[in-house]
C-alpha cells in the first residue's frame, strides 16, 4: 500500500512541473494516433461474462484476445432485463458467447443427469437472451466451450450432461485436462470444406478441454466441423447463411500461450464484425427498399400490429434491425371469376386492403408513415421513421373499369403488377397461361397506356414473355419488375432471361431480385442467401448496376436460408461488400435504381 501511495505522489508531484517541450511533442504525438484510430474505430466486440452476488467477471485471456485481434472488447453485464440486453446488442458489431457453468438441461426438455455439474439460471437466461438478440440483428457470434453448448441449445439442439457417463464407455479421451490452458492436450479434426476449415485449416488441431458437458444432437441450420478422436463435436457453425461459428475448446487460453493458429479465430470475427459495422453504416446513408411484400394480407386481422416483431417477416421493429428504410406493401388480390359480380368484390377488396393499409400506418404514425415519391422517402427516414410505400399486385383489381387506375393513383398506389398466376383480361401470365391473347389484351394495351399517363409503374413480375415484349414496345416510360430473379441461374417461369434483363436496361427500367426459394434454386431446400447474392451478381453483369434492386416477397412467399425476414436483409450487404460491391453500388441496388425508374415514371405522367 505504502509504495502505491508513493508512486501516486510523485506521478502527481511531476504533473505540476513544466513539462519539456520534446516530451509535450511526443505526448502529443501519442494523442494524435489516438484520434486517428478513433475516426477509423475497431469493431465493438461485446463478451458474455460469468457472475456472483457481488461482481460480473471475465478471464483477461479473452479480452487480450480481441485485442490482439484488432476488435474491441466490451463486457456485458449479467442481466435478464431484455430491453437493457437488446439495447446493448444493437451497438455491438460482434459477440463473443464465453465459458463457464454447465447449462441447464431443462433449456432442451431433459432432466438434469446425477453428473450435472454447477448450473445458474440467471445466466442461463443472460446468454440465450444474448444469443437470441445478436442472431436476430445479424451480429456475428464466436461461441467458446460454454458458449457453444449454449448456441446450440438456442438454436434447438441438445446436449451431453456429462460425456463420460452417457456416451456408454466410448470416451476415448479425458475431456477436463489438468495441465495449463495454454497447452493442447488432445487434437481436434476440422472438416474440409467448412469456414472452420477456412480459419485455421482441415485436418487435425491440438486443442485444449475444459468440459464435461458436449453438443449431442446438432441444431437445425448447423452442422459439426470438427471432432475430437473420441467423436465428441468440437466445433459447429451456421456460415454461410448465418454468422455463427462456436468451437469447445478454449482458443482464447492458446492465443495467451501464443498460439497464432488460434488467434486467427478471434482475427475472423473482428473482420467480420468489421465488415458488419460497415454494412451498418452504408444503410445510415443510404436509401433502401424493399419492392415488394405481401403483409397487407394481414392487416385489419384481430389483434395484428405492424410493430409486433413476432407477427410475419415484415414488421417494423425487424426493418430496425435488418436496416431497412421502406417497403412496398402489396395490395394483392387473387386471381378468380371475371364476371360483372366478381370483378366488383375485386375492386372492393383492393380498395380495402389500401384502406387498411393507411389505418396500420396511422395506428403507427410515430413509427412509420406512407410515401408518394423519392423525396417523401428521403423526409421520412430523416425524420426517424420507417417508409411504407403501397403497390397492387394483379390488375384483375381494377375490373374492366380502366377509371379505377386514377382511383387507386389517387390513393397512393406507385405500381401495379399487370397479372399473376393466371391469365387476367389485361395480359396473360407467365405460370399457368392458357395465351389468351399471346400477350397483352387490347384492353391491357389500354391500361399501359393509362398507367403512362397517369406516372404509375408498370411491374411486369409474373407477367408471360410475350407481354413482356408487348409492354416495352408500348411504354413510353421505364418500367419495372418488381420481384424477379434470374432465369439463367434457376430455370423458373417467373424469372427473367438474359434477353429480358438486357431489354429492361434498354429501357431504363430495373428489375428486383425475388427471395423466394423456387426462384432462387431449383431445389427448393437448398436456396439460401448465397444462391440469392449470386443472382444480384449475374444480374448486375448483363444488365448493368442501374437496373437491380431488391424485392423479398416476404409474406407471400419469400424467405430463404440466411435471409428469411427484414431482420436479415443487412446479411445481403454484408455479402456484397465481401465480394467487393461499393457503397456506391449497394445505394443504387439497395433504392437509387428503383427510385430513380419512379421518379422518371412520375415526372412524364400528368
Amino acid at each position: 500500500m505504502q509504495n502505491r501511495q508513493t508512486q501516486t505522489s510523485q506521478t502527481q508531484s511531476r504533473s505540476r512541473e513544466v513539462v519539456p517541450e520534446t516530451e509535450l511533442d511526443r505526448f502529443k504525438a501519442k494523442v494524435d494516433s489516438c484520434e486517428v484510430d478513433m475516426r477509423v474505430g475497431r469493431p465493438l466486440i461485446g463478451l458474455s461474462v460469468g457472475s456472483n452476488e457481488t461482481s460480473s467477471a471475465l478471464k483477461t485471456t479473452y479480452i487480450n484476445a480481441i485485442l490482439k485481434a484488432g476488435g474491441a472488447p466490451v463486457l456485458i453485464p449479467v442481466t435478464t432485463d431484455g430491453a437493457v440486453l437488446r439495447d446493448i446488442v444493437a451497438g455491438l458489431d460482434g459477440l463473443v458467447m464465453t465459458g463457464g457453468e454447465d447449462v441447464n438441461p431443462q433449456w432442451y426438455g431433459e432432466n438434469p443427469h446425477q453428473q450435472l455439474g454447477a448450473v445458474d439460471p440467471v445466466r442461463d437466461e443472460y446468454d440465450l437472451k444474448l444469443v437470441k438478440f445478436a442472431a436476430d440483428r445479424n451480429v456475428p457470434i464466436l461461441g467458446i466451450c460454454r458458449g457453444e453448448q449454449l448456441i446450440n441449445v438456442a438454436f434447438g439442439g441438445t446436449l451431453y450432461q456429462d460425456i463420460p457417463s452417457q456416451r456408454d464407455g466410448r470416451t476415448l479421451i479425458k475431456h477436463v485436462q489438468k495441465m495449463p490452458g495454454e497447452y493442447a492436450s488432445h487434437k481436434a479434426s476440422v472438416v474440409d470444406r467448412s469456414q472452420l476449415a477456412a480459419i485455421i485449416g482441415a485436418g487435425e488441431h491440438g486443442v485444449n478441454t475444459f468440459h464435461h458437458q458436449a453438443v449431442k444432437d446438432v441444431a437445425p441450420g448447423f452442422r459439426p466441423v470438427a471432432f475430437s478422436p473420441d467423436s465428441v463435436v468440437e466445433a459447429i457453425e451456421a456460415w454461410p447463411e448465418y454468422p455463427i461459428l462456436a468451437v469447445q475448446w478454449h482458443p482464447e487460453a492458446m492465443v495467451a500461450g501464443g498460439d497464432t493458429t488460434m488467434l486467427k479465430l478471434f482475427r475472423f470475427l473482428t473482420d467480420k464484425a468489421n465488415t458488419f459495422r460497415h454494412a451498418k453504416a452504408i444503410h445510415g446513408r443510404i436509401l433502401s427498399v424493399d419492392t415488394h411484400t405481401d403483409t397487407p394480407f394481414w392487416f385489419g386481422r384481430p389483434g395484428y400490429s405492424f410493430a409486433d416483431r413476432e407477427r410475419n417477416r415484415v414488421n417494423l421493429p425487424k426493418m430496425e434491425e435488418g436496416k431497412l428504410d421502406g417497403v412496398f406493401l402489396a395490395a394483392y388480390i387473387g386471381q378468380g371469376e371475371r364476371d360483372d359480380a366478381s370483378l366488383q368484390k375485386a375492386v372492393a377488396r383492393v380498395t380495402e386492403i389500401i384502406e387498411n393499409i393507411y389505418r396500420e400506418v396511422e395506428t403507427h404514425g410515430d413509427l412509420c408513415a406512407v410515401a408518394r415519391t423519392a423525396d417523401d422517402f428521403a423526409r421520412i427516414k430523416k425524420e426517424g421513421k420507417k417508409t411504407v410505400f403501397i403497390g397492387i399486385e394483379n390488375g384483375y383489381g381494377i375490373g374492366k373499369d380502366i377509371t379505377n387506375l386514377a382511383k387507386y393513383r389517387a390513393m397512393g398506389v406507385l405500381y401495379m403488377t399487370l397479372c399473376h398466376s393466371y391469365d387476367n383480361d389485361i395480359c396473360d401470365t407467365s405460370t399457368r397461361t392458357l395465351k389468351e391473347w399471346n400477350g397483352l389484351s387490347p384492353f391491357g394495351e389500354e391500361v399501359v397506356r393509362e398507367m403512362n399517363r397517369l406516372g404509375m409503374m408498370v411491374d411486369l413480375s409474373h407477367a408471360g414473355e410475350s407481354t413482356f415484349w408487348d409492354v416495352l414496345k408500348l411504354t413510353t416510360v421505364p418500367v419495372i419488375c418488381s420481384h424477379s430473379s434470374a432465369r439463367a441461374l434457376c430455370d423458373h417461369d417467373r424469372n427473367l432471361t438474359d434477353e429480358q434483363l438486357r431489354a429492361l436496361a434498354q429501357n431504363g427500367g430495373v428489375a428486383q431480385v425475388c427471395l423466394l426459394d423456387m426462384y432462387i434454386h431449383e431445389a427448393r431446400n437448398k436456396a439460401s442467401i448465397v444462391h440469392a447474392v449470386e443472382h444480384i451478381d449475374h444480374m448486375v453483369k448483363v444488365a448493368g448496376i442501374d437496373h437491380v434492386g431488391i424485392g423479398s416477397d416476404f409474406d407471400g412467399g419469400g424467405g430463404i436460408l440466411g435471409c428469411q425476414a427484414d431482420n436479415d436483409l443487412i446479411q445481403i450487404t454484408v455479402k456484397l461488400l465481401e465480394k467487393g460491391y461499393s457503397e456506391e453500388d449497394l445505394a443504387r441496388i439497395w433504392g437509387g435504381n428503383f427510385l430513380r425508374v419512379m421518379t422518371a415514371v412520375q415526372a412524364a405522367g400528368e
